[in-house]
């Protein structure tokens, strides 16, 4: 049986992968919904889609019933979807991988999307991912960009992760990519613990510039940004009727200040990121 089932084959100039789970790696919602708002930006096309059947458990991830011109019903199962956009203006294509996290067979899973990326030729992977973190919700997001080796991270001006400890799908991916020599890069937005559950438009306009600088897309985030204003907005409303947890927000700004101005890591272009990822693999092998 084939794994992924092409709808149609693109052609493809030095494509970018960009990679967003839905589940353990994506607090609020912010990872998963900046992907898909990126895909639509740059008008992404479906064009493959894997089979889910080794994957998931449908008792958890449900497959869902639709009536076709509302007389034939249709089972859509929860396919991890391939969509690419072709941008002749621009040096880089992109292919979006959107997906909910695996319950099973990760490293097989992450097999077939390393080979679909060695098929279309991907120079870079890119994975988008929000954490919960003690950080407070009326000050801006952070993204931190990460890479898989310390020399690609010292080399792109990436910050170097020193997390030890469980990990998710997108972990799984970059280990994924290195064993089969893909150069791969993280973007992670910090969502605030408190409140975990709200879908965070702030966060996922966060990881849209970032990752919109990174792969030189012009996106417009109008609707985005009034989204997050009104998040925020809200949010304070609802601290401000409980005092412990306006007092412990109040604490949360005053350590987030105390760290002075927020980072913001200019990152290169994909173009320049290809290359310096290149120049490490060719330096690698000559070692």
């Amino acid at each position: 049986m084939e794994l992924v089932r092409w709808l149609r084959r693109p052609h493809l100039r030095r494509p970018v992968l960009v990679a967003a789970f839905e589940g353990w790696n994506d607090a609020a919602d912010a990872a998963s919904t900046a992907a898909r708002y990126l895909a639509e930006a740059s008008e992404a096309e479906l064009v493959a889609v894997v089979d889910p059947d080794d994957y998931y458990d449908f008792t958890v991830v449900r497959p869902s019933v639709r009536l076709v011109d509302g007389v034939t019903r249709e089972i859509v199962w929860p396919e991890p979807q391939v969509l690419a956009a072709e941008r002749p203006e621009a040096r880089h294509d992109v292919v979006f991988l959107q997906a909910a996290e695996p319950h099973m067979r990760w490293r097989a899973f992450t097999d077939v999307v390393t080979g679909m990326a060695r098929e279309l030729d991907v120079e870079l992977v890119v994975t988008l991912g929000a954490l919960l973190a003690e950080v407070p919700h009326s000050r801006p997001v952070r993204v931190t960009g990460t890479a898989a080796t310390p020399e690609l991270v010292e080399r792109l001006g990436f910050e170097r992760s020193r997390y030890e400890g469980p990990t998710g799908i997108v972990g799984v991916l970059h280990d994924s990519c290195a064993r089969a020599g893909i150069p791969s890069a993280s973007l992670w937005a910090t969502v605030p613990h408190y409140v975990a559950k709200t879908p965070s438009p702030k966060a996922t306009l966060a990881l849209v510039e970032r990752a919109a600088s990174l792969l030189d897309l012009a996106v417009e985030t109008v609707d985005l940004e009034i989204a997050a204003a009104a998040y925020e907005r809200q949010i304070t409303e609802v601290v401000a009727d409980d005092e412990e947890v306006a007092e412990y927000v109040r604490r949360l700004e005053e350590s987030d200040d105390e760290e002075g101005p927020i980072v913001r890591y200019d990152l290169p272009s994909a173009d320049t990121l290809a290359q310096e990822a290149e120049r490490f693999l060719r330096e690698q092998n000559d070692d």
